[in-house]
């Protein structure tokens, strides 16, 4: 499993619509990938229908909820810190209750209630549904607790309500938990087994979003490859399913053309990918409909061999580079990006440089880098010693920084004299008398604004660039609209 963490979104409050029937209000937090914000829109209309409203004023707030990240050590010390300000305020307020959701709570649950005496409740990831009841044994003055994780909770049957959205784009959950023991992460013991939502409910829900006026969606995944509905229960007991249930299964590229073809007019975005089961099937599926976007985040890690297997990755570096070559064969006109690990347990400087070689290979789009932090509770954090000195990943890291900057500036410059579909998201950041949104690529393009509007698809002749923007001239809308 991969988690992107988009700096820039940690830590943002969440605010829906008021209903006036409801007296209580909730302050929540949300810290780590996108499946986290996507979780916290789930809890959020469960609360909304057990009477309580958002506020982005933490003083007034009859709940406050953090829903956390484990992935890295500094997402712990984050929230850590915010659990701190929350009790300092609950000191004024001690009406106030604390609850902690998500993977930290599931990995944390003793600590935090019994031991340190810092929260009220703690919820892990597929028990939200049990909130009500949660709060209820807090009101009577108990301790509250469910962290079970489940073979079949997907979420499937709540309709989450639209956060921090922009009414263009949205996530839309289609598996939860994860199967893929890689050794540094702590995924599978904070959300549980891999197993995917129905294709119907996941239908309804973009046909709910799309009478709404969303454009794009973002099938969302810890390992969206590996989708697989043969009604329900787990990925790994598929083995054990009636021959009825293996011959109607629908699987990962059968999905995506579902919602390909089902609504034509929206762009379709999925996260995360895994290189051994991004299979070729899906590459043709995205290459055949114009509405999928050209851009695969491809996760690799490494590029040594021999780290991959300490990972416990289920591919080498050779599977993963002809897995690069049939993407470009199918979809040439595609991006890529990937995660990368500076200094994991036992890496050698040899390691580091089949690491720096397998990026010149591909040259990358755009990728999330960092250098290992030990996570308590994964393989890697029990078994192995981490060797390698805080002062050389470091510099690891910046070389790998450094190589994928050179490698995104290449890539923008080949857009330079093309022109692109771009659905317009949001002002530019740098000028109000800019938009910026993203092409099919997954690339950020700003242009004058002229008279179009946010969400429509303009094509734009691309200009100018920097290493991670593209800059262009509108030409007109584009058949999307």
């Amino acid at each position: 499993m991969e988690k992107i963490i988009e700096e820039s979104k940690q830590g943002e409050t969440l605010v829906l619509e008021q209903k006036p029937q409801n007296t209580k209000k909730l302050f929540i937090e949300s810290y780590g990938c996108a499946m986290n914000f996507s979780d916290s829109e789930i809890v959020a209309s469960i609360l909304s229908d057990g009477g309580y409203n958002t506020t982005q004023i933490l003083e007034e707030a009859d709940l406050v909820l953090v829903n956390t990240c484990s992935i890295r050590d500094k997402a712990e010390q984050t929230i850590r810190k915010r659990l701190e300000k929350y009790n300092a305020v609950k000191r004024i307020n001690p009406k106030m209750k604390v609850g902690v959701l998500g993977c930290m709570a599931e990995r944390l649950k003793s600590q935090f209630l019994e031991e340190e005496k810092i929260v009220d409740l703690v919820v892990g990831p597929d028990a939200y549904k049990d909130l009500p009841n949660l709060l209820q044994e807090v009101e009577e003055g108990r301790d509250a607790i469910n962290v079970i994780l489940s073979k079949d909770e997907t979420y499937g049957d709540i309709s989450p309500v639209r956060l921090m959205s922009n009414g263009i784009t949205a996530l839309v959950s289609i598996t939860r938990g994860c199967d893929n023991m890689c050794t540094f992460c702590v995924v599978p013991f904070t959300r549980g087994r891999e197993r995917s939502r129905e294709p119907q409910s996941i239908m309804k829900e973009i046909q709910d979003l799309w009478d709404k006026g969303f454009k794009e969606i973002t099938l969302l995944g810890q390992n969206v490859d590996s989708y697989l509905w043969y009604g329900g229960g787990l990925k790994k007991d598929f083995e054990n399913a009636s021959d009825m249930q293996k011959a109607t299964a629908v699987d990962f590229d059968q999905l995506l053309e579902m919602v390909a073809v089902g609504f034509p007019k929206m762009r379709i975005r999925f996260s995360t990918s895994n290189p051994q089961d991004m299979h070729e099937s899906i590459l043709h599926v995205i290459a055949k409909y114009p509405n999928i976007c050209k851009h695969i985040h491809l996760p690799v890690q490494s590029g040594s061999n021999r780290i991959l297997k300490e990972m416990n990755r289920l591919h080498t570096r050779e599977e993963y580079m002809t897995l690069i070559d049939k993407i470009r064969t199918i979809i040439p006109n595609s991006s890529i990006s990937q995660d990368m690990i500076a200094g994991f347990p036992t890496e050698t400087e040899q390691d580091h440089q089949d690491t720096l070689s397998l990026m010149e290979y591909v040259k990358y789009n755009f990728g999330y880098m960092y250098s290992y932090s030990e996570r308590p509770g994964t393989l890697a954090g029990r078994k192995m010693e981490d060797d390698v000195t805080e002062e050389t990943k470091a510099r690891r890291l910046q070389e790998i920084v450094d190589l994928q900057q050179k490698h995104a500036w290449m890539r923008s410059e080949e857009f330079i004299g093309q022109t692109v579909e771009v659905l317009v998201e949001k002002v530019s950041k740098k000028s109000t008398e800019e938009f910026s949104g993203r092409n099919s690529q997954s690339i950020t393009v700003v242009f004058p604004k002229e008279n179009y509007k946010i969400g429509d698809f303009v094509n734009v002749k691309i200009t100018s660039c920097t290493s991670g923007t593209l800059k262009g001239e509108a030409i007109g809308l584009s058949e999307m609209n």
